[in-house]
């Protein structure tokens, strides 16, 4: 096959010694900071973009391969350890392996995520490597309607699946789209609920939203409960250790979780916050017939493999997507597209054919990157885990410098500190009532997009709504999206009913046994 060939080459060219040095600093460079809450990867691309500049461009697009799926492993220890998720995508691996580190599983928990990012990693670019054509015509297909589709398709679908009542994930959704409306609107270039306040007109970075919700949020909830925190036992583990069994038992979740996630990066869906919330959520549902119990208690594996999976297959073919079409789906891929213009490079079916050596050299390091990754990753483990024994006061006071210095480096501006503040209080307020988080992230980044492709699609067809549901990509995904909404409508009718018929038993058995007495 012609792809193998090149992609042959392609290693020829990165398995030198100073490329794999630059692929071993960019993994553990992009881990390191992706690792500390507050962070990201996205904020670990933003932050080590300026060091490639003094390189020349395969050796920075090689340093890059290993920041970029590094910033995801990193992600995804700050959530297992910290609960406090670095990146949007990572918020679906912290509801269970959260749970599981707090049980004294933390290298169970580490070692699943790390072979699930590397299996999903690893799968997604070798079909970015073997269908390109494929992808770079099915990506064609899509226009403003079936966008706006899928963006109404995450939004329900996280809203009532992920979210234990419907009407909170609602809620959160509202919250979430109310932010997105702040500021200038792009197409008319006006202003839009800033009241006159000058520092609005840009509205909300998506890194003060994600910063402040998740991880300043999460440390005013802290110090809400302070003495009232369980005792954590401590790690003994130095590697990340998964057995044979446990092993078997997270196959099936990872493989479900891959394929959720490759269709995500292929269109521009939110990157891989809506794949890691669907992959949690099927595991979810699959765990309520088999009665596992683990599962929302002491940590569920397979609830960490899924999403772990599916997060790295969204990023793997979201390069794909970047390579062959100049088109990213997250803004991880956004700032990798800056580092590709930064060059004099512009991603697209071009750049595929006068720099087809650069392409697939940097093909070939990213699945040396992930193999690379994993060693790091499963030897590292322990060192990682050991943040588990620093005192919590330490802890979240580094956290919350770390956020408000990530925060200011990125738009170095004042406003964006008392916005911070703002969201976190207002993380704690939901943390508190037990609103979900999730809905709202997935809002703050679909919002924009789905607002954007409604008004395209209505142009086009100069105001007929019918446009929306015109094509069979959007009346199946419609479709589908209504019976979900039955099942799970259905699903919680019967809990509550379940729930109401346990409490009226309850309350007939008292009686009666005080009558006894």
């Amino acid at each position: 096959m012609e792809q193998l060939e090149l992609l042959m080459q392609g290693f020829a060219a990165a398995i030198t010694p100073i490329n794999m040095l630059w692929v071993l600093l960019g993994a553990i460079m992009g881990t390191a900071v992706g690792v500390l809450p507050g962070l990201g990867s996205s904020m670990a691309v933003a932050l080590l973009l300026p060091i490639t500049f003094s390189l020349d461009p395969t050796a920075a697009l090689i340093m890059f391969a290993g920041i970029y799926f590094g910033g995801m492993f990193g992600d995804s220890t700050a959530a297992i350890l910290l609960n406090t998720p670095g990146q949007s995508s990572a918020i679906a691996s912290t509801f269970e392996g959260h749970k599981l580190a707090l049980n004294g599983r933390a290298g169970q928990a580490l070692a699943t995520a790390a072979i699930g990012a590397f299996i999903g990693g690893l799968l997604a670019t070798l079909l970015t490597v073997f269908m390109m054509p494929v992808l770079m015509r099915l990506a064609t297909m899509f226009g403003p309607a079936e966008y706006f589709a899928l963006a109404v398709f995450a939004f329900l679908a996280v809203s009532s699946v992920v979210s234990e009542s419907v009407v909170k994930g609602l809620i959160a959704l509202g919250i979430g789209l109310a932010l997105t409306f702040i500021g200038i609107d792009g197409p008319s270039g006006t202003e839009r609920y800033t009241f006159g306040t000058p520092e609005l007109l840009d509205g909300f970075s998506i890194v003060v939203i994600t910063v402040g919700l998740l991880a300043l949020g999460e440390v005013f909830d802290q110090a809400s409960k302070v003495g009232t925190e369980a005792v954590v036992k401590p790690i003994q583990q130095r590697r990340a250790m998964l057995g044979w069994k446990d092993f078997r038992y997270a196959l099936p979740a990872w493989l479900r979780g891959t394929a959720f996630g490759l269709p995500f990066g292929i269109v521009p869906a939110g990157g891989s916050e809506v794949p890691t919330f669907l992959a949690y959520g099927t595991e979810k549902s699959l765990a309520k017939r088999r009665g596992d119990k683990e599962f929302g208690t002491t940590g569920s594996l397979r609830g960490l493999a899924a999403p772990e999976a599916a997060g790295n297959a969204t990023t793997g073919t979201a390069m794909g997507t970047l390579l062959a079409l100049g088109l990213p789906v997250s803004s991880t891929a956004a700032i990798i597209l800056a580092a590709f213009q930064q060059f004099g490079l512009q991603p697209g079916p071009l750049l595929l054919t006068n720099n087809a050596d650069l392409v697939w050299t940097l093909l070939a390091s990213l699945l040396i990157g992930l193999l690379v990754l994993l060693f790091i990753n499963m030897s590292l483990a322990g060192v990682w885990a050991k943040l588990l024994s620093v005192p919590n006061h330490y802890l979240y006071a580094g956290i919350t410098v770390l956020a408000v210095l990530g925060v200011y480096a990125v738009g170095s501006s004042m406003s964006d500190l008392w916005i911070l503040f703002v969201i976190g209080v207002l993380g704690l307020i939901m943390r508190r009532y037990r609103v979900p988080l999730a809905p709202v992230m997935i809002a703050v980044v679909l919002g924009p997009l789905a607002e954007t492709e409604l008004r395209r699609a209505l142009a086009v067809s100069e105001g007929d709504v019918a446009v929306l549901w015109s094509s069979p990509f959007t009346i199946g995904l419609y479709l589908v999206l209504a019976a979900a909404l039955v099942i799970s409508g259905v699903q919680h009718l019967r809990h509550r009913r379940k729930a109401k018929l346990e409490a009226q038993t309850v309350a007939v058995r008292i009686p009666e046994h005080l009558d006894t007495k």
